[in-house]
């Protein structure tokens, strides 16, 4: 637990509270149990992605306290979650085989193998798709194999002077017949911002034990990096993210490396935010080291801030979200952000967005003129949607 701080959750629901202490595993007593509303602690479980593990715990319940469609419900998803992730398994273990043939190494970031690393058990995780990364000068090969497998690409992302190489991260495709998604990663998160290279991750990469074939996934303090970071970018809208950070706060983590890693990349107060809820939400026990990571205001300012997300039970992924939530997401997602991060970020502005030839389509040996172009035609889109309003 985290001393002389603690974070208030007298705005969360009873049925969510609930929801937490079975995964704390605490003693719940049998009145906790009374005037739950089980349709929305259904919906929570769904929500956040926390079925499979409630389910295991729910089981072991006195079965005079738990309706009986409960117990079925998540139960049905179990079972579904189950037959799903064996299926990704499968699909991820035949991917990394043809990708490794081709010399394309690649590092899976999450799905099975981070539900058998961190849970030791595939049907206690979520997934709906498979993430990979792989360097950047292989895309247009994995993009042929993956063709060649029957996947086709979902190409949503519009583009300007190459600036999908670093504002965006990925690209997904979708096998029709089989229903899977795949997501290749050539960057770990969205741009601007500084990461580590593939070859300092596949360096410190771990190999899985799930699989026959060799699939390898990122190392543990490589892990914690990106999962906190992708959690934070968020909002921890969804818990499954940071029960991943609970299960993974209890390996064997080198805390010098873990450091050195933090300060690099200026993620010392988004660690922080995420150690304390974790040890709020779910009774994770931290090391002195850990410890260090939360002194100061700002780390549990950030983790209250994240009581938002979860009194809304807010839902990031599906358009369109609520004006309130945005407004709020921004400021958010500013706060989370060093000083050198924020003058990055403000920097990237300058540089021309794909609007900016829609807005004025030039031939493209002149999309240089879009830089100094920039600022009239975000003035020019501003005034014009004003005057539409």
């Amino acid at each position: 637990m985290v001393d002389n701080f603690s974070i208030n959750t007298t705005t969360v629901t009873k049925e969510l509270s609930l929801i937490l202490a079975l995964l704390k595993n605490e003693e719940v007593r049998e009145e906790a149990f009374e005037s739950i509303n089980w349709d929305l602690l259904i919906e929570l479980a769904y929500h956040h992605r926390l079925y499979p593990i409630l389910y295991s715990k729910l089981k072991k319940v006195n079965n005079s306290i738990i309706p009986e469609h409960v117990i079925q419900t998540l139960s049905n998803h179990y079972k579904r979650n189950t037959f799903q992730m064996l299926h990704l398994c499968g699909e991820m273990e035949t991917v990394s085989e043809l990708f490794l043939k081709q010399d394309i190494r690649l590092l899976f970031l999450k799905g099975p193998v981070l539900a058998h690393y961190l849970y030791g058990d595939l049907s206690l995780r979520t997934s709906c798709d498979l993430d990979f990364l792989i360097p950047i000068d292989k895309l247009g090969q994995a993009e042929a194999l993956l063709i060649e497998l029957g996947y086709v690409k979902d190409d949503y992302i519009k583009t300007v002077l190459n600036d999908w190489r670093w504002r965006h991260h990925h690209v997904t495709y979708y096998h029709p017949q089989k229903g899977i998604k795949l997501e290749i990663h050539w960057r770990l998160h969205p741009g601007p911002g500084k990461e580590q290279t593939f070859d300092e991750l596949w360096k410190h990469k771990n190999t899985s034990s799930l699989t026959t074939k060799p699939v390898f996934y990122l190392g543990k303090e490589d892990l914690f990096l990106f999962l906190i970071t992708h959690g934070a970018r968020h909002g921890w809208s969804r818990l499954r993210w940071l029960q991943d950070i609970h299960q993974l706060l209890q390996k064997d983590l080198n805390n010098r490396r873990l450091t050195q890693l933090l300060t690099k990349y200026h993620y010392q107060q988004v660690a922080g935010k995420a150690i304390i809820l974790a040890a709020h939400l779910f009774n994770t026990n931290l090391t002195r080291e850990m410890k260090q990571l939360i002194n100061g205001e700002r780390p549990k300012k950030l983790a209250q801030d994240t009581m938002f997300y979860l009194q809304k039970m807010v839902n990031l992924h599906t358009d369109p979200v609520p004006e309130e939530v945005s407004r709020y997401h921004k400021r958010y997602l500013f706060s989370l952000m060093s000083f050198q991060q924020k003058v990055l970020f403000i920097l990237s502005f300058l540089y021309p967005y794909p609007e900016d030839a829609e807005t004025l389509p030039l031939p493209k040996k002149l999309h240089f003129l879009y830089f100094p172009l920039r600022p009239f035609l975000w003035v020019w889109r501003k005034t014009r949607k004003h005057a539409l309003s």
